[in-house]
């Protein structure tokens, strides 16, 4: 039996030792593999945050990561839809005498048909309400004010006989402090005779109220890009004013479907003009509508934009 003792170990032995190494090596492989998982070099893509990167100009805003969309900078148009998100806009009265001064109010309700009481301050107010025939004439953008139990009321008339959309653009505020933007979409009626008008041809330059106001930039389907302008006076550059926070709004209204488009603005002037990020969702023609304001006075310019 000696000299089977000395000749090596025996099975036992070999199959523990076997078994501690193949432990070891796991623990290294696992340990290895965890810090390429980190650092993103297993699969050979960065993390979410590191992959997303907001258009210039942009201030910060929710990006849905749970789902991985970027809420930001959608690619389908919102006001579409009166209820999104668990909210639903909902209007006490939607008829209006043509040409007579009226009252529009709402309530903004949640998933239980409560009304919503907390909405964050954007652009100076809590609530933007757009409204607009369904021919995007007689754009109108408003401020409504809320009662203590979340009704909101304004003042407004609708000139012409015809269908209307009304746009109620708002950002909800959770108990938890969590903020969620919404525009929804409702239509108005203004029995009468109903003569839609044609929509202007195509144009990056008009005038209102004596001032010359011009838009450079190619807006492109699925692109984020800048359009950027320009309102000129009677000696030049004019002398642009904040309004609700910046120099400049800017809405996109969708012909057909009427889809509301979010516009990002910078908050300083560039060169003097106003600069704007345009994200659209695909070809057809689309209405601009800038609001600025000259000498304390607001005054809006409308364009054309035909996207290929």
């Amino acid at each position: 039996m000696s000299d089977d003792v000395s000749a090596g170990p025996d099975r036992s032995t070999l199959r523990l030792a076997l078994v501690v190494g193949g432990l070891v090596l796991a623990v290294l492989l696992g340990f290895g593999l965890g810090r390429m998982n980190v650092n993103g070099a297993a699969t050979g893509s960065p993390s979410l945050a590191a992959e997303h990167t907001d258009p210039p100009g942009v201030a910060p805003h929710n990006h849905g990561s749970a789902t991985g969309v970027d809420q930001g900078a959608a690619t389908e148009p919102g006001g579409l839809a009166v209820s999104s998100a668990g909210l639903t806009l909902a209007p006490l009265a939607t008829d209006f005498a043509a040409g007579r001064p009226g009252q529009l109010r709402f309530q903004v309700r949640d998933a239980q048909r409560r009304p919503v009481t907390r909405f964050a301050i954007v652009h100076d107010k809590p609530m933007h309400l757009i409204v607009v025939r369904r021919d995007l004439t007689g754009y109108q953008h408003l401020h409504p004010t809320m009662a203590a139990d979340g009704t909101w009321s304004v003042p407004l008339t609708l000139a012409q006989p015809g269908l209307w959309r009304a746009y109620a653009d708002f950002t909800v505020v959770a108990d938890t402090g969590a903020q969620t933007a919404v525009t929804l979409g409702t239509d108005l009626v203004a029995p009468g005779d109903y003569q839609p008008r044609p929509l202007p041809g195509p144009a990056t330059s008009t005038t209102v109220d004596g001032f010359t106001v011009g838009y450079q930039g190619t807006p492109q389907t699925g692109a984020t890009v800048p359009l950027i302008f320009r309102v000129d006076g009677a000696g030049g550059a004019a002398p642009l004013e904040r309004y609700l926070g910046a120099y400049g709004h800017l809405v996109a209204l969708r012909e057909g479907d009427l889809g509301y488009l979010h516009v990002h603005p910078e908050t300083e002037l560039v060169d003097g003009q106003i600069k704007f990020w345009l994200t659209t969702p695909g070809p057809g023609r689309y209405r601009l509508y800038l609001d600025f304001q000259v000498n304390a006075e607001v005054r809006t310019a409308e364009f054309t934009l035909t996207v290929p």
